[in-house]
């Protein structure tokens, strides 16, 4: 949402200050010079991407629109399901986790939490690592091993959008440059018409420049930064959940296990301790249904 009211912005600011010079706001638009750099735009981001990044970059401007998903509530909800799934397995050892991993939607625990559930790569990467866990022979070394690589492995994915816009706005400005060249082209073939023709197209050919460098600097940049910001917010969740579980696994109490995790949220989302303690106060009523 940000992101809009910030584009916004940069045009009405732009806009605003052409229209106090007295510039007529018309003159900006020239459809050939729009199509041609957006257009060009566009090909470079289709000529430099496979299919299944183009398919992730669209659907990562959604969620630009849409905004962070990992909230103080997100932070909350998760650290108190891992709260009471590790409770479980204190209570019965790690192989009474063994029915909540295997089918986490029908986990009396796990079911209770339906965004964690929705999230199919943060609960791969639960379920996955807590499995290898219960079939035995992995140390908490190994398996923290396991989840620094899946971390690795999915950034570096989850970047691609934001590096395929990155280029997409390195080449503005100068698909810009291409427009103002081929309007100059045009306005040469004018020479002998008559001024104000001569005028509009030199005008034209700069409106090309104008663009270029206005989409690069005022849209699609700043949209592959915000990108690469929520990805790295992201990454921060599952630095989070891997605190948590290799904490478990080395022995810690449930409840110190989550109170370090706690600590390694982000601090503009970090719930404090009386938060997480009053988010997990009830949680014997979210696990009743184990005791049936």
């Amino acid at each position: 949402m940000f992101s809009i009211i910030g584009i916004v912005v940069v045009f009405g600011a732009v806009l605003c200050g052409f229209m106090m010079e007295k510039g007529p706001v018309f003159v900006l638009l020239q459809p050939s010079e729009i199509l041609i750099i957006g257009g060009a735009g566009l090909g470079t981001l289709l000529a430099g991407n496979p299919l299944h990044v183009l398919k992730r970059t669209a659907t990562s401007l959604v969620r630009v629109l849409k905004g962070s998903r990992y909230s103080k509530q997100r932070y909350l909800e998760s650290l108190k399901m891992m709260l009471l799934l590790f409770n479980r397995g204190r209570k019965g050892g790690l192989i009474e986790l063994e029915s909540d991993i295997e089918e986490p939607e029908k986990s009396p625990v796990l079911s209770k939490f339906p965004e964690f559930l929705n999230d199919h790569h943060a609960r791969d990467f639960v379920c996955d690592t807590m499995r290898m866990a219960i079939t035995g022979g992995a140390t908490p070394f190994d398996l923290d091993q396991m989840m620094e690589l899946d971390m690795e492995v999915h950034h570096e994915s989850a970047s691609q959008p934001a590096q395929a816009l990155a280029t997409m706005a390195d080449a503005l400005p100068g698909m810009g440059i291409v427009a103002a060249v081929l309007g100059v082209v045009i306005t040469m073939s004018a020479l002998g018409g008559p001024p104000e023709e001569i005028g509009r197209k030199v005008a034209a050919a700069l409106v090309g420049t104008f663009l270029g460098i206005l989409l690069c600097y005022g849209v699609v940049g700043p949209l592959a930064s915000v990108l690469s910001k929520l990805i790295d917010e992201e990454n921060a969740y599952y630095h989070v959940l891997r605190v948590v579980m290799l904490s478990y696994l080395k022995g810690m109490p449930p409840t110190l296990a989550v109170e370090v995790a706690r600590r390694a949220v982000p601090e503009h989302v970090r719930p404090s301790f009386h938060e997480l303690e009053t988010a997990c106060r009830h949680r014997e009523s979210v696990a009743e249904p184990t005791a049936a």
